[in-house]
């Protein structure tokens, strides 16, 4: 996740990098689309022995969210994709697959309703 800030036109070294990132999976892909060989792709990557799958967790948002494309109804709880990016204003989130309005943190609104708030 890298957090932006939407009155810069300057993102920063964090936010350059990831863009960067990003982009040449993109073009991989693409490459990948347009049938290009994946040793030519590749070049000399580095051999990784005896790997295996594995798992580490990854940064999302979890809250209630309402006019979300595939998950209908108002205030539904959900789970995002992998959180991408988030405004430092708090007011806008990107994961892998959409932007969010972000509303109250669960913090704010848990204070508001005499709870001990989880995180901030």
């Amino acid at each position: 996740m890298v957090m932006f800030d939407p009155r810069r036109s300057s993102q920063g070294r964090a936010f350059e990098e990831r863009f960067r990132r990003y982009r040449d999976l993109l073009e991989d892909m693409d490459r990948i689309r347009k049938q290009m060989s994946v040793e030519e792709l590749a070049g000399e990557a580095p051999v990784l022995d005896r790997w295996a799958f594995g798992n580490r967790p990854a940064a999302c948002l979890v809250g209630h969210a309402t006019g979300h494309p595939l998950l209908p109804g108002a205030g539904r709880l959900v789970t995002t994709s992998d959180l991408c990016l988030i405004s430092a204003d708090g007011a806008w989130a990107r994961t892998l697959s959409r932007w969010y309005r972000l509303g109250d943190p669960l913090a704010a609104s848990a204070t508001a309703h005499g709870e001990t708030p989880t995180w901030q």
